[in-house]
């Protein structure tokens, strides 16, 4: 499999259940803004969309949704626990979680990039997001993850978007900066960062 990548994007949450899952991948680096692979090719080719994540199976199907490819992800490796058994309950909580981050969290950043949104508009968004991160405070509670005492795919995404938060200095609370350094000091979280150029030697 080759994961397509952009350094800290929500590309960065696959990439970490590739290691957590201990499976076979190869990345490439993509440029957004020119729309071209680390190798030259056209990124749009291979991804219509034209962001990342983008992970292309071993028979050439590329998948290009964050939430669905890391559930793939963690049913490639079901001994890894990444995510609970499909058709269970616990799984459709797990669903749940990839749906809150990926809707309320992940598309609440998205204006706060936009270097043109002007500051009244960017706190209407940075207010917004106040009251998901308050939501998550209450619902994770004395919690180590966000599914129980198992990490989660869903843990690698909300690290990711809480990376994003960090850096606009966001104060997401005592809670949550736990959390997030939980996250940060596993194993294959390290390597992700590492690997991305986002963390030093």
């Amino acid at each position: 499999m080759k994961l397509f990548y952009a350094p800290g994007a929500c590309s960065l949450s696959p990439h970490i259940a590739l290691r957590e899952a201990g499976l076979p991948f190869t990345m490439e680096k993509v440029d957004l803004r020119a729309k071209a692979t680390e190798s030259g090719a056209d990124f749009k080719a291979i991804n219509p969309k034209g962001y990342v994540p983008a992970l292309e199976l071993d028979n050439g199907h590329v998948v290009t949704e964050g939430p669905v490819i890391v559930q793939m992800i963690a049913d490639m490796a079901p001994e890894s626990g990444l995510a609970p058994a499909f058709g269970s309950t616990e799984r459709y909580q797990l669903m749940d979680w990839l749906a809150f981050i990926s809707t309320e969290l992940h598309k609440g950043f998205s204006p706060l990039f936009n270097p043109s949104l002007k500051d009244e508009a960017k706190q209407s968004f940075k207010d917004r997001l106040a009251l998901r991160f308050a939501f998550l405070t209450e619902a994770l509670g004395d919690k180590p993850y966000l599914m129980g005492d198992k990490f989660s795919v869903a843990d690698g995404y909300l690290f990711t978007v809480l990376r994003w938060a960090k850096g606009f200095k966001f104060d997401v609370g005592a809670k949550l900066d736990a959390y997030f350094d939980r996250v940060a000091a596993r194993p294959a979280v390290k390597e992700a960062l590492q690997a991305e150029g986002l963390l030093s030697a």
